[in-house]
Order: structure tokens, then sequence, then C-alpha cells
């Protein structure tokens, strides 16, 4: 199986997960996908994040749930393989929907919109998660 858009598959996997109300999930390991779980966990969207090694490595995540409500609601991912979006510091979109944190891939690595902003980087705007 070829994956085109490997972190639109693991944001997938996470919202199917949590409507499937999954105690865990596994996905395959890359660097990026372990800090955009690094950053889900930090914001609250994951309990916990555990990298495990065998013949290869994988990501196991803990989905969140408060009471029997998922911790994450809704999934965008913004900028695609086919159509990139970028955004400067002071056009980095806000989540509109409550809240929730825009992932933004800056010449710093993956940071949140606001993180972004405080260090006066832009980038490719990756993904919103409320």
């Amino acid at each position: 199986m070829v994956m085109t858009d490997p972190l639109a598959d693991m944001l997938a996997t996470i919202k199917n997960g949590y409507l499937a109300h999954k105690k865990q999930l596994v996905v395959p390991y890359s660097k990026i996908k372990e800090k955009l779980a690094q950053i889900l966990v930090k914001e609250g969207f994951l309990e916990k994040l555990k990298v495990q090694k065998s013949n290869f490595k994988i990501l196991e995540l803990i989905l969140k749930y408060e009471g029997k409500k998922p911790a994450v609601n809704e999934v965008v991912r913004i900028s695609k393989p086919g159509l990139r979006v970028y955004a400067g510091v002071t056009k980095i979109p806000r989540v509109r929907y409550g809240p929730g944190v825009t992932v933004v891939s800056t010449s710093a690595g993956l940071l949140t919109g606001s993180e972004a902003q405080k260090k006066n980087l832009g980038g490719e705007v990756i993904c919103q998660i409320w």
C-alpha cells in the first residue's frame, strides 16, 4: 500500500478512533508524525504517546476522553500534497470552532499557530484540530 499523504492518514486514523470510541491507536512511525503527536499531547487532544521499537518503529497513541465525550471534535487537513498552503506570521489562520489549535510547519519545526506567532515565523499550515 502506497501512502501519498502520511499525515492525513494519521489524522484520519485519530478521528476514526475517536468516532469508534477506541482507547488506543497504532500508526507507522515518522519524525514528523511523532512531533505532531507530541503537539496533540501538549495541547490536550491525546492522553499519551509511546514510541515502540521492534523490527520497525510504531507510534502508539492513547486517546483522551472527558467522561464519554472525545477530546477531538474535528480534524481538518489544510495543506495537501497537491495544494500546499503557506501563511506568513500575520496570516496564520485561527480555529473558528471553539478551543482548538492550528499546526504550522516552520523553519523551527512543527509549531502551533500561537507558538509560531510568538517566534515571528510563518510556514506551511498543516492542519487544524478542535
